[in-house]
């Protein structure tokens, strides 16, 4: 099972209070509701592609609103491989004049209004049923994080993204072929969401993928940094040690000045170290990095000159 679906899952398991039962359906029915007409009867559909989300439909339905429902099973179109379960709220008769029943009245209070979603525990109940009804979450282990919950129109789009932003999560909107999509992409913002609709298991999972993530990525980091050092210290050794072995055939150590003859001959001596360590080793005592840094260029200077004179010493 899927991260996505091991978090939706988690979520229609949550015992929830009345007031937010009804925020959580107003959610679902508006995210994929649809009213339609069959036989003469007008009804709401709410269609899912998961059997736990429709028995939450289903509960929430006889729970919170006391609607009678019905449950019906059909095969996806497409490949028929996935099941589709539609919780169908029947409303009243086209045909026989009587005026629709108690469920049309108890619908029409599940639409986005304010006194739904006045108390916070309602909007996180709100964002719940949303998330249920067209969220996805990537899988904390792939590269990037990613957290979305598709919309039919902009508004809607703007209005959950308003509600979460409530939260500080940092929700945006984007239009994405016929549809608006919420996102987040922040593994921080996302364990903020998850936390706000109540999925604390798929919360502590996400988090400890996320944390032994960015432990490696932070010792991948360290390591590169040394190696980059290793290499960039390796390679001024080794043009060192080609500019002390050019005057020492051409000029003679001896010639040089003693300071300089210390440190061409420490570095003979110690090509693996670095100038803070070669410092350490020299007759004189201990020399600042810097130190040993300005009199190895004064004998790289001696080795250009020497090349420049003696084409033939070109190295």
């Amino acid at each position: 099972m899927s991260f996505a679906a091991e978090t939706k899952k988690e979520l229609t398991q949550i015992k929830s209070k009345p007031c937010c039962q009804l925020a959580e359906l107003s959610a679902l029915a508006r995210m994929n509701g649809t009213l339609r007409i069959a036989g003469g009867r007008r009804m709401l559909d709410i269609q899912t592609e998961n059997a736990a989300i429709a028995r939450r439909i289903y509960t929430l339905l006889k729970q919170s609103c006391r609607m009678q429902a019905e449950v019906v099973v059909r095969k996806k179109a497409q490949l028929k491989k996935n099941n589709v379960y539609i919780v169908r709220i029947p409303i009243s008769r086209e045909n026989d004049g009587t005026q629709p029943n108690r469920n049309w009245q108890r619908l029409k209070e599940l639409a986005m209004h304010p006194h739904l979603i006045r108390k916070n525990c309602c909007k996180r109940a709100f964002l719940r049923g949303a998330f249920l009804a067209g969220g996805s979450v990537n899988s904390p282990e792939r590269n990037s994080y990613h957290l979305e919950i598709s919309c039919f129109s902009e508004q809607l789009c703007r209005q959950l993204s308003d509600l979460a932003n409530q939260f500080d999560v940092n929700a945006k909107c984007i239009e994405r072929k016929n549809n608006y999509v919420l996102y987040m992409k922040e593994g921080e913002r996302i364990t903020a969401f998850l936390n706000v609709i109540g999925a604390h298991q798929a919360l502590l999972h996400f988090e400890d993928v996320r944390i032994v993530k960015d432990m490696r990525n932070s010792v991948n980091r360290l390591v590169n940094c040394e190696t980059a050092n290793l290499n960039k210290t390796i390679q001024a050794s080794m043009k060192q040690l080609a500019n002390i072995r050019l005057i020492q055939e051409v000029v003679g150590l001896e010639n040089l000045p003693p300071k300089l003859r210390e440190v061409a001959e420490a570095r003979l001596a110690h090509p693996d170290l670095s100038l803070t360590e070669l410092g350490q080793h020299l007759p004189g005592g201990a020399m600042s990095k810097s130190g040993v840094n300005h009199r190895l260029r004064k004998i790289d200077e001696i080795a250009d000159r020497i090349r420049q004179n003696c084409p033939d010493h070109m190295v």
